[in-house]
């Protein structure tokens, strides 16, 4: 069971930073005022996230290890 909550919020993390990435790219290559506005501001939300998972991921593996 504790695997499966591992990988369920794992797998989470990781879309959310995969979506993230994939719309700071669309804005990025869209260009524009769209692109001046978001892009920038949306890659920070992928390191953001991306920091936030690598804690969390490393504070269940700390509680989950077998």
């Amino acid at each position: 069971m504790s695997e499966f909550i591992f990988n369920l919020i794992g797998f989470t993390l990781l879309g959310a930073v995969a979506i993230v990435l994939i719309l700071g790219i669309y804005t990025l290559f869209k260009g524009g005022s769209t692109s001046k506005k978001y892009s920038n501001k949306l890659m920070q939300l992928r390191v953001l996230l991306q920091f936030i998972a690598i804690i969390i991921l490393v504070i269940l593996a700390y509680f989950f290890k077998d």
